[in-house]
């Protein structure tokens, strides 16, 4: 399926490349002929697809010359992190890059067309089952990684004088090459579909493809600038409907497993006793198990439709066959 049916003749600078999001958003951008020029850090390696240039986040000079260089149509910050040990962590990987970047932008190419920030819905915190977020809500972050999106976007209007942004928050985003959803997946082909005290909590769920297709659309838009948007598939589910679609697409036949959230809560304790130990950043901690143990975490998408024509293509039973079968292909099942 192609992302981006339209070829689009553009620059665009990119951030995050080599992560989930990024790497989709790299891909369907050079699908379509844009130039892409990935900015990736010092110590990591370069993208496998399109240029990239090597820079450091923390010196704005730096990003302003390579900016001013390049003179790019547009700038997509989808670079950050989503595990730390502390909040500076996620502070100094979620807030000081975006704000630099747009300082940089302000500095040496204020025509930018569109600097778009990819933050999260965790920016606004849990909703209830029966009422998801909308953007005119306030935001109340959970944690620490909520705290540094929101951080970020209040960095970003903070620093833009001259250069239009717009901020996208995408709720769960699955599908080929994902990470995170996928242990559920490999439970799964393992025989085992297990539930960490979650099965009739609500989520809201977005397929990759729709989620890069919402943050170009929203780039190109005139009506999108200066706003945020939620970015979903505009129907919320219970993880026991999106773990059962990842059953079916398996055609297998598994055990169900409800662990105790007491039994999660000792894990994530655990967890983050490590972590102070070596110092290293683990996914499952304190922080995650209090995500998790929130009643909602679900969004509406009907601003985004009403500003720049955002309609999800990919329905969840979809999205998971389709990653299921990236998965077996990939020879990661």
């Amino acid at each position: 399926m192609t992302i981006l049916p339209e070829r689009l003749s553009a620059k665009a600078l990119l951030t995050g490349a080599s992560g989930f999001v990024g790497g989709r958003l790299r891909d369907a951008l050079l699908d379509a002929g844009v130039d892409v020029v990935a900015i990736v850090r010092k110590s990591s390696p370069a993208p496998k697809r399109g240029r990239s240039v090597a820079a450091d986040y923390d010196r704005v000079n730096e990003l302003a010359d390579l900016i001013a260089a390049e003179k790019p149509d547009f700038v997509f910050h989808v670079a950050g992190v989503t595990k730390g040990v502390d909040y500076d962590d996620f502070a100094r990987a979620n807030v000081m890059p975006t704000r630099n970047l747009m300082r940089a932008c302000e500095r040496a190419h204020p025509e930018l067309r569109r600097f778009v920030l990819v933050s999260s819905l965790a920016a606004f915190g849990p909703s209830s089952p029966n009422l998801p977020h909308v953007e005119s809500r306030e935001p109340a972050p959970l944690e620490f990684y909520g705290r540094s999106k929101l951080e970020a976007e209040r960095a970003l209007a903070d620093e833009s004088k001259r250069v239009p942004y717009t901020i996208l928050r995408p709720s769960g985003v699955y599908g080929p090459g994902d990470a995170d959803y996928f242990n559920l997946f490999r439970e799964v082909s393992r025989g085992r579909n297990v539930y960490f005290g979650n099965r009739q909590r609500w989520f809201s769920a977005v397929y990759v493809d729709d989620c890069v297709r919402a943050i170009v659309l929203a780039a190109l838009s005139g009506t999108t600038k200066g706003e945020g948007y939620f970015i979903c598939d505009g129907r919320p589910i219970t993880w026991e409907t999106f773990q059962e679609e990842i059953v079916r697409a398996s055609g297998r036949r598994v055990m169900s497993l409800d662990l105790p959230e007491l039994l999660v809560d000792v894990a994530a304790f655990g967890g983050e006793l490590l972590s102070r130990v070596d110092k290293k950043p683990r996914l499952f901690n304190r922080q995650k198990a209090l995500m998790g143990a929130q009643a909602a975490w679900t969004c509406s998408h009907e601003k985004a439709r009403e500003h720049f024509g955002y309609r999800p293509a990919v329905a969840v039973e979809d999205g998971v066959r389709l990653a299921w079968q990236w998965y077996r292909e990939q020879g990661w099942l």
